[in-house]
């Protein structure tokens, strides 16, 4: 690590960068990761986000981080460009994608492919977002189901660190598409509906040791506490599966 990043680390700091499908698990988990860690637990970011606020770009340049809480395709890219490291890491939870829609709207149907299919022709505008599931949502999941060509120019990428459900609650969007536990702690939706089980995408969270981390031993110790029982629960309230309930 240059000694520029190395000045950027406060010695009673441990910073932590994670997608949004593990930012409520985590959030309340903070308490007991500052308890065993013995510092101030920083959040450098709670989300995948695009452009100079990705994870992806926060790391290039040089910005620190212990851990790093990403989807597990993520995670593996991370370690070929350099910026994680391939040991140490471990697999938290599953994630899977569900729909929502504004407070006070309608429940749409979306059990079946026939349901699905006519919910999505039917809406006015869709948000998906800039991580797994919304690369999900467009580039398979309206081409399996035929109608890629009527949806997908309706469809507007949400990006920047901003939550679908948010744009959703708005009304500036009528559905909806992001992890489960994305769109649980959103005020101002509703029915929120996994997607039916021959359309959905399950997606594993890793944590991995930053590569620029200044105490990877630290770090080490806050993903093994992550990956533990004692994390269990959180996880699953979060609308997670822990890793460990396979």
């Amino acid at each position: 690590m240059s000694a520029s990043v190395e000045a950027n680390a406060s010695p009673t700091e441990f910073r932590v960068m994670t997608a949004g499908a593990f930012t409520a698990a985590y959030l309340a988990l903070v308490p007991q990761l500052e308890r065993l860690t013995k510092k101030k637990v920083v959040t450098v970011t709670t989300s995948i986000g695009t452009g100079e606020t990705s994870i992806l770009s926060r790391l290039k340049r040089g910005e620190v981080a212990d851990i790093v809480i990403v989807a597990e395709p993520i995670y593996h890219q991370f370690v070929a460009n350099g910026l994680v490291l391939s040991e140490g890491h471990a697999l938290l939870a599953r994630s899977i994608i569900a729909m929502a829609v504004r407070e006070g709207a309608p429940k749409p149907d979306i059990s079946s492919a026939d349901a699905l299919r006519k919910t999505l022709l039917q809406a006015k505008s869709i948000g998906y977002s800039a991580s797994e599931s919304g690369k999900y949502f467009s580039t398979e999941l309206v081409q399996r189901l035929g109608i890629a060509d009527q949806v997908l120019p309706k469809s507007r990428l949400i990006g920047g660190g901003v939550r679908v459900g948010a744009v959703v609650a708005s009304g500036e969007l009528e559905i909806g598409f992001q992890q489960l536990s994305e769109l649980l702690p959103v005020k101002g939706i509703a029915h929120i509906t996994k997607l039916p089980p021959e359309f959905q995408k399950v997606t594993s969270v890793v944590a991995g040791i930053a590569a620029g981390s200044p105490d990877k031993a630290r770090a080490l110790t806050a993903i093994e506490f992550l990956a533990s029982p004692e994390a269990a629960q959180a996880i699953s309230n979060s609308g997670l599966e822990p890793a460990g309930n396979r």
